[in-house]
């Protein structure tokens, strides 16, 4: 149930074109629609300004066909992540609008065209290679949900000139996300260049005590350069969210405002 939706049933009532039994009957499913194994939140739209986003990792093919028919009958966009390819290859065969995006493990049916909005740019940066899987979760949550995105990618500590070199791309942006994996040291040199809002993502990339992201995590937590905020090990989701939220209600960093 999106927000337009629910203005035009309100609409139609007072024109006295609806009655009021008939507009119960199409609210009947707000906030919340049970399916048994989940209660969809057909509400969050409304309370958040993003949709309810689906975690395919831990659900079987057949929630998520269930869940996608019921999100594309309320009219609004859905996006699964944390999906690989075989579940969405089943997925796909029963929800022929369903796309599966390899490059994020992300899947989605774009009901409602994307309107871009915010105040300017949200920029993705990677330290390596590895990290671009959880940089593309982050990128296309981004631009799902209706922010203007630009990528960097492969600019880590370990060759810091090509980080350097985009510097003036770097103060475009209106909010960063900085994902990486090993010691996760490169929220920090951003956060240290830069008077921007600065999202770190560890990933669990990297060898023996790399401890699947904790390093990475630990090392964000106590980044010496104030302001970092941090969510969790390979939420580029999370951090989509937080950067669309930052991005709407913030200041216009981009005009300096």
């Amino acid at each position: 149930m999106t927000e337009r939706a629910v203005q035009e049933i309100l609409e139609q009532v007072a024109r006295g074109q609806l009655a009021v039994r008939g507009a119960m009957s199409r609210l009947r499913h707000l906030p919340f629609e049970d399916l048994g194994f989940a209660k969809l939140d057909h509400h969050r739209r409304l309370r958040r300004g993003l949709p309810e986003v689906v975690l395919g990792e831990s659900k079987s093919a057949e929630q998520i066909v269930d869940i996608g028919r019921r999100v594309n009958a309320a009219g609004y966009n859905l996006i699964v992540t944390r999906l690989v390819a075989e579940k969405a290859r089943a997925i796909r065969r029963r929800l022929r609008k369903f796309v599966y995006r390899p490059e994020a493990e992300l899947g989605c049916i774009v009901s409602e065209p994307t309107r871009t909005s915010g105040h300017g740019t949200v920029m993705v940066i990677s330290a390596g290679t590895s990290d671009l899987r959880v940089a593309e979760e982050a990128a296309q949550c981004a631009e799902l949900f209706g922010n203007r995105v630009e990528r960097l990618y492969d600019v880590g500590v370990a060759g810091l000139h090509r980080l350097t070199a985009n510097v003036e791309a770097l103060k475009s942006a209106a909010v960063l996300i900085v994902v990486a994996g090993m010691e996760g040291a490169l929220p920090s040199v951003v956060a240290g260049l830069l008077d921007k809002p600065v999202i770190g993502v560890p990933t669990s990339a990297g060898y023996g005590t790399a401890l699947g992201g904790l390093t990475a995590l630990f090392g964000m937590l106590n980044s010496c350069a104030g302001g970092v905020t941090v969510v969790n090990i390979d939420n580029g989701f999370g951090a989509a969210f937080a950067a669309t939220l930052i991005n709407r209600t913030g200041l216009n960093w981009a005009d300096g405002a």
